[in-house]
């Protein structure tokens, strides 16, 4: 696994040497003596900062350099990062809007508990059967959005990896499409206003994406973040999609089976940001659903429902998905008849994965998995199975 993180870290960019334990060394003991001053002179607001960042009421907008930099922010590791607030910038009229419709929750909910929910998504990383950008898609088509916040896409994305498009007409370029990382407000089929952060995975500047993210979850009061994604399995199609809750709300995704104790995986900005949020003391909720791995590169609805499902449960929207319930039927109908132009070779290691699920799921039910005992997918075969679908994403995008 260490051999793919340090072989995949740049994506093809030779020209960006990994931050080693030795550079972060530096900055580090750095760090330690601008403390120490800082001390000596008195300030304990810049002698260090607390584990959960203060609410822009009580600290103000960041201040510093010219070039984004702050001394006032710190990375999980101890070392700066750049000013978060410089990262993004805020629509007023979104604003207004996330203003309004905190006002009307807290309203409804007698209380300033209620809070908005965030719904996060990024493309670019694993999404076996798009699933997770199926049900952004969804979103976003059907929740009127307004634009809150847009991201320094020039700083977050690398466009040499990821080539935004551009249209040449004839004997000149007539347009171009540039990358998009957006804030948006949105509303669920009963009315009801909910935050949806979307747009292609940064590149660069994890740690200071987590940390605009953050600033902007306590500047909006959001009460749950919750992020979700395809994975790849061994399961098959003709049996019910699994999924694996995670975060530190699994009180509202209860009911789920373990499907494996421990697995290393690469990283994403997606979960970075999950483990951050956590790790500041805001509630997050994270949902992965199995994908059949003989489909992970197809959009799989069936996945995207499942995953509507546990946010409408998780979250109390409303979200009923009407056109991914319509489609999961048709691509169903649609994989029976290339099984059946086949030359019976995947249907027979279909078949295999039906005895295999079905040995641990017993009757079929997803509550009777929770007390059988069988053999469960080891953290190793789960890393191997990631690694061969980001291998052939990568290849595809080449």
């Amino acid at each position: 696994m260490r051999h793919f993180a340090a072989r995949h870290w740049g994506r093809g960019r030779p020209d960006r040497p990994p931050f080693t334990p030795l550079t972060c060394g530096f900055v580090l003991r750095a760090e330690r003596i601008r403390q120490g001053r800082a001390r000596l002179s008195g300030s304990p607001a810049r002698a260090g900062i607390p584990a959960r960042p203060h609410t822009l009421e009580e600290t103000g907008p960041a201040r510093g350099p010219a070039d984004g930099r702050t001394n006032d922010d710190e990375n999980g590791c101890g070392c700066a990062v750049r000013d978060p607030e410089a990262l993004y910038e805020l629509e007023p009229q979104g604003v207004a809007a996330v203003e309004a419709a905190n006002t009307a929750v807290s309203s409804d909910h007698g209380g300033p508990d209620g809070g908005l929910v965030l719904l996060y998504h990024f493309e670019g990383f694993m999404d076996a059967g798009e699933a997770g950008g199926q049900v952004m898609a969804h979103l976003l088509e059907e929740g009127s959005p307004v634009v809150v916040a847009r991201f320094d896409h020039d700083r977050l994305v690398d466009y040499r990896a990821r080539r935004p498009s551009m249209t040449f007409d004839r004997e000149s370029w007539t347009s171009y499409d540039p990358p998009e990382i957006l804030l948006q407000l949105v509303s669920d089929s009963a009315g009801a206003p909910f935050l949806v952060l979307t747009g292609p995975e940064p590149d660069v500047e994890w740690e200071s994406f987590a940390a605009a993210v953050g600033r902007l979850v306590e500047r909006f009061g959001v009460r749950l973040a919750v992020d979700f994604h395809g994975i790849p399995m061994g399961v098959p199609h003709t049996r019910p999609v699994g999924l694996t809750p995670h975060g530190n709300r699994l009180d509202l995704a209860s009911g789920y089976p373990v499907w494996f104790e421990q697995a290393q995986v690469p990283g994403s900005a997606q979960a970075l940001l999950e483990y951050r949020l956590g790790e500041a003391g805001h509630d997050v909720l994270g949902f992965a659903v199995h994908v059949p791995h003989y489909v992970a590169r197809s959009a799989y609805p069936a996945a995207a429902v499942l995953i509507l499902e546990a946010v409408q449960s998780a979250t109390g929207l409303v979200l009923p998905g009407h056109l991914l319930r319509e489609r999961v039927g048709e691509v169903y109908a649609d994989i029976e008849e290339q099984l059946a132009q086949g030359d019976g070779e995947l249907r027979s290691a279909i078949r295999g994965m039906e005895g295999q699920y079905d040995a641990v799921a017993g009757a079929e039910s997803r509550e009777s998995l929770l007390a059988e005992t069988a053999e469960l997918p080891s953290a190793d075969e789960l890393g191997r199975r990631f690694e061969e679908f980001l291998a052939e994403h990568e290849r595809g995008a080449e």
